[in-house]
């Protein structure tokens, strides 16, 4: 019997952190709106932190980096910052 493949890994972005849970920005996905974050402060290696969301769901809070540097993204805008494993 052939062994299934194995899943591929799942690709975890700052859009599907969880409130207070942190991450380490790996890649910014979306060419465009990459010049757009990396002027915001989003750069590769640069941790970050959901602190809140809009009641919606929709804007989210994210705290970049130790300066405690606070951006509000759309959901859709945060789904284009790739987090590392």
């Amino acid at each position: 019997m052939a062994s299934s493949p194995s899943a591929p890994a799942t690709r975890r972005t700052a859009r599907d952190l969880r409130v207070g849970e942190t991450g380490t920005i790996c890649c910014l996905e979306d060419p465009v709106m990459a010049l757009k974050l990396l002027d915001m402060g989003c750069v590769p290696g640069v941790t970050v932190r959901l602190s809140g969301r809009a009641p919606l769901g929709d804007p989210l809070m994210l705290v970049l980096g130790d300066e405690e540097y606070t951006l509000s993204l759309r959901g859709s805008e945060a789904a284009t910052i790739v987090l590392k494993d």
